[in-house]
């Protein structure tokens, strides 16, 4: 049985064209978060004078008294702001007219709320750096690398789960992130979502949909002091420590842009192919994991492991930029390389002296 369907050349246009205008969107967003968030107005002071202020994040802040310079400050940055304001309209209303093509083409892959829990990661700049997308949901983007649609069997989920990389610099997220932290981010989607205990890695909305939020196991406990939370909220999700996370940390990242249900893009970052499969056939070997699972880790490691030899000629598992993985885990390999891969040689035609 094939586990995976090759997309016409149809769809690959159209998800191209797709990704094309939402890298424009995305970078034009991120423009305008930068350089035109807030506010900026003239306040008197109690001498009288005018003073040129600035609101960002709910804080003014002054940029000095009334002046010929603190004027061009103040039109460069309204006049700016319109038209940063009229172009990201446009490219928004782009989307929006590709959107119905690409539920229509059957592009649209990503289950909804999963899309949008790691949109909101991106916006804050967490996705590729602070966090990856591991497990079942980073299969949408190996199909996506590969230009293939995977079998629907093996892409059900209904869970999500981000990998923390504790080693990124949490001041530089945003300061309402930084309060609530994940939990907070993920009840500004859904209202209903909640930890399923005190400092727990996992939340759930009313859906039942869950969040999990794991890390690598330290190589010394007793030594660890690394993050575990986004935020000091008592409330926030704290990363569960698992072991063979470290693999897929220090691994090469993969990304793509892929299209969610409603056939909307969203950039999604998550460990290198060769990686994944690596770790989900290590996990099938597992004793002390569900039997169910570790069926389908074996199932998903024999996939992407074919997608890789298949359809990613510039991948090989053979290559330098593993290093990072253990050598027991590289060796793997061979177990995983489908018997197809070498179909079009002759040496199935002498014996095996």
């Amino acid at each position: 049985m094939n586990n995976f369907k090759e997309l016409s050349s149809e769809q690959t246009r159209q998800h191209i064209d797709s990704a094309q205008a939402y890298e424009v969107y995305r970078s034009g967003a991120k423009e305008f978060e930068q350089r035109y968030s807030g506010s900026m107005s003239w306040k008197k002071s109690t001498n009288g004078k005018e003073y040129l202020y600035k609101k960002t994040s709910g804080i003014w802040k002054s940029l000095g008294p009334r002046s010929a310079e603190t004027e061009a400050i103040y039109n460069q940055f309204h006049s700016g702001r319109d038209n940063a304001k009229q172009r990201l309209a446009r490219l928004a209303q782009r989307l929006d007219e590709m959107a119905p093509v690409n539920r229509a083409m059957a592009l649209g892959r990503v289950p909804l709320l999963t899309a949008r829990i790691i949109r909101a990661l991106d916006r804050l700049g967490l996705i590729g750096t602070a966090v990856d997308v591991v497990g079942t949901n980073a299969l949408f983007v190996y199909e996506r690398l590969a230009a293939v649609h995977i079998s629907s069997a093996l892409l059900s989920t209904q869970d999500v789960d981000l990998l923390m990389d504790s080693r990124f610099n949490l001041r530089l997220v945003a300061r309402d992130f930084s309060e609530k932290g994940l939990i907070g981010l993920l009840q500004k989607i859904d209202h209903s979502f909640a930890p399923l205990a005190r400092n727990s890695y996992r939340a759930a909305n009313r859906d039942g949909f869950l969040v999990d939020l794991i890390k690598p196991a330290p190589k010394n406990v007793m030594l660890s002091n690394e993050k575990s939370r986004f935020s000091s909220d008592e409330e926030d999700l704290q990363a569960i420590e698992i072991e063979g996370l470290s693999w897929l940390i220090n691994s090469p990242k993969t990304q793509a842009i892929v299209i969610d249900e409603r056939g909307y893009p969203l950039a999604c970052s998550c460990p290198d192919p060769r990686a994944f499969a690596l770790h989900k056939l290590w996990l099938s070997r597992r004793a002390d994991r569900d039997a169910a699972k570790r069926i389908r880790d074996g199932q998903q490691a024999r996939l992407v492991a074919e997608l890789v030899t298949r359809r990613l000629a510039n991948l090989s598992f053979e290559s330098s930029d593993l290093q990072a993985l253990p050598l027991a885990l590289r060796q793997l390999a061979p177990e995983l390389v489908p018997a197809t891969e070498n179909s079009d040689d002759d040496s199935h035609l002498t014996p095996d002296w």
